[in-house]
């Protein structure tokens, strides 16, 4: 299982209708199964996640976070792990929204 506890991630691609860019970052802490995150920068004064990796570092999770514009949105998403030449972990993510108009979409994340 990849242990994911300190590590942080920066977004590389994001769909349009994502609020996610690569002036927020990550912060990842893990125990056993169970992963949580607070993300903050860009369009996110502060958002946390919820969610369990599986043995094969996928994560499920649950999102929660406010945006400059003060609204509070909701989500969920499957994160998959690409462990790239130099050891860095690129995480491939499907997410949707399910708060607001409930739509789908997909980000690259990248370790710093």
């Amino acid at each position: 299982m990849i242990n994911y506890n300190d590590k942080r991630f920066r977004a590389i691609e994001n769909s349009p209708n994502g609020e996610v860019s690569g002036d927020l970052v990550f912060h990842y802490k893990q125990e056993g199964n169970q992963l949580v995150c607070q993300y903050f920068g860009g369009k996110i004064l502060e958002g946390w996640l919820e969610g369990t990796v599986d043995e094969n570092g996928v994560i499920e999770m649950n999102y929660t976070q406010v945006n400059t514009k003060l609204e509070q949105k909701t989500g969920k998403c499957t994160s998959t792990p690409e462990i790239l030449p130099n050891g860095k972990i690129r995480l491939h993510e499907n997410w949707q929204w399910t708060s607001g108009d409930l739509t789908k979409g997909s980000s690259i994340l990248e370790e710093i």
